[in-house]
């Protein structure tokens, strides 16, 4: 026998309807919920979709909130002639100059190549003879890079900024035997560089912190790739893989002190921070780094040795008391080609 039980509205009770009841407000429960949560979900994507649509924008004018737009040179000019000279310092390692000059022979932009010699023996006719045939069979262009070894008779690093006779062009693009950069990269650095010919334009930035007072003077550290990746700031580019100005050549080897060339000579190292020092000193500008992919086909070289980052330390501090201040210039401006769409440090 069921109990009837009064309720709101005059119905009247039971277990069962009770059940069919419970039923029915559980299925109109679960049927918000889905439509909150589809909501949810839409409103979600729109916000995905529209962040993702931003990020493109702002990748497609990196240049210009960097600082740097190829279509607006910098205020200060200087006229530069053709396109650019490969200058491949190398040493005993012939396997890879011949992948190095190949590779640079077939650039647009590649007006002549020289190869810094400085062993004691020159190079074989054989060597010469294959380098000259591989880069007219390489360079894409009517006018075919000029090729060249400038030989010396001596082993001194000082010998990569030797001024060079006959150059049909300002800038030169200093690189190490087994650096390859990419010919579209390397041509985008080189327009990089017409808009500020005066500085130093390359792919692999260096930092040098203050860290310590001794004898009242500040003492700097070398750093590597990546202290700068992490605090995103860096004051030269090395000269393994740099764009500079023909006329810095003269003024490494013909007006800057002797007693630079006697350290860089003796310790073997440190051609480049000098080279570094040189130009900030002359513009009071900070060099400009070109974010770029570039390969290192080398195994060995000085930079591996244990002692490397020592002696960068010491002859920094050398430098600075020879040149009788810091001249090199802190930035964080990276410069990167927008067609890529690169949205990352």
């Amino acid at each position: 026998m069921s109990t009837l039980i009064a309720i709101n509205g005059g119905g009247e009770y039971s277990p069962t309807k009770e059940q069919a009841s419970s039923r029915g407000g559980l299925s109109l429960l679960l049927h918000r919920r889905w439509r909150m949560l589809l909501v949810g979900a839409k409103y979600k994507l729109f916000l995905l979709l529209f962040l993702f649509t931003w990020l493109y924008f702002l990748s497609s004018e990196i240049p210009s909130l960097m600082g740097w737009n190829p279509h607006y040179p910098s205020s200060v000019s200087y006229p530069s002639r053709g396109g650019y000279t490969v200058v491949i310092n190398t040493w005993k390692r012939n396997t890879l100059l011949k992948q190095s000059v190949a590779h640079y022979a077939s650039c647009h932009g590649t007006d002549a190549i020289h190869v810094v010699w400085s062993e004691t023996d020159p190079p074989s006719q054989k060597l010469k003879d294959y380098l000259k045939k591989v880069v007219l069979k390489k360079s894409k262009a009517a006018h075919k890079p000029n090729f060249r070894f400038d030989l010396n008779k001596e082993d001194n690093l000082n010998n990569r900024f030797k001024p060079i006779e006959d150059l049909r062009t300002d800038a030169i693009f200093s690189v190490d035997d087994d650096v390859i950069v990419p010919c579209r990269t390397l041509d985008f650095a080189f327009t990089v560089w017409k808009t500020a010919p005066l500085t130093m334009v390359g792919f692999v930035p260096r930092m040098h912190w203050p860290y310590e007072e001794k004898n009242g003077l500040t003492q700097h550290r070398y750093c590597g790739w990546w202290p700068v990746w992490w605090k995103g700031t860096y004051n030269m580019v090395l000269s393994k893989a740099a764009f500079f100005h023909k006329k810095y050549l003269d003024i490494y080897t013909n007006k800057m002190p002797s007693s630079i060339h006697d350290y860089v000579s003796r310790e073997r190292n440190c051609e480049d921070i000098a080279m570094s020092f040189l130009v900030a000193n002359a513009t009071g500008a900070s060099p400009i780094w070109v974010k770029g992919k570039i390969y290192e086909i080398g195994s060995s070289g000085i930079s591996s040795l244990k002692s490397h980052n020592d002696k960068r330390n010491k002859c920094t501090n050398d430098f600075i008391s020879i040149f009788g201040t810091m001249p090199l210039v802190s930035t964080n401006v990276k410069v990167v080609d927008a067609t890529r769409h690169e949205w990352f440090w």
